[in-house]
């Protein structure tokens, strides 16, 4: 049980970002740069820096960006082309989950775009429906 006055959960210090050293004032000869303040927890600032993850990126260029981490999905004529292909066949998306030997949901995701695009399963579909379908392409 904490003492009294002392306080539960993260300890946080304020860091100061800048090129100037923290000791005696001194006269601004010039106008001063800004700096930023931030709060972060003290075990973050020992390490000296933002935090790198492990794609390179700092948390605020992740923040920033909208379409570097965007996934390729299925072509909306993959998916025309599968639904078509399945209905000629006189299949249910189960059955066609079974025959390729792969979860339901696999299927229903390529019908409805969400998936990303795999050529080999894509060659299996067609294998197993008889039906020539476009391909993803490659980056």
């Amino acid at each position: 049980m904490p003492a009294r006055g002392e306080m539960k959960g993260q300890q946080w210090e304020t860091i100061v970002f800048g090129s100037k050293k923290i000791g005696k004032p001194t006269v601004p000869t010039s106008t001063p740069k800004p700096s930023a303040s931030v709060l972060v927890p003290s075990n973050q600032a020992a390490h000296g820096g933002p935090t790198v993850i492990k794609s390179g990126k700092t948390a605020a260029q992740l923040d920033d960006e909208t379409e570097d981490l965007k996934h390729q999905s299925v072509a909306p004529e993959l998916k025309r082309a599968i639904m078509q292909a399945r209905n000629a066949k006189h299949m249910t998306q189960k059955d066609l989950a079974l025959q390729l030997g792969c979860d339901m949901k696999t299927v229903q995701e390529y019908e409805s775009g969400r998936a990303i695009p795999n050529n080999a399963l894509v060659a299996k579909m067609e294998r197993v429906m008889g039906a020539k379908l476009p391909r993803a392409p490659r980056k």
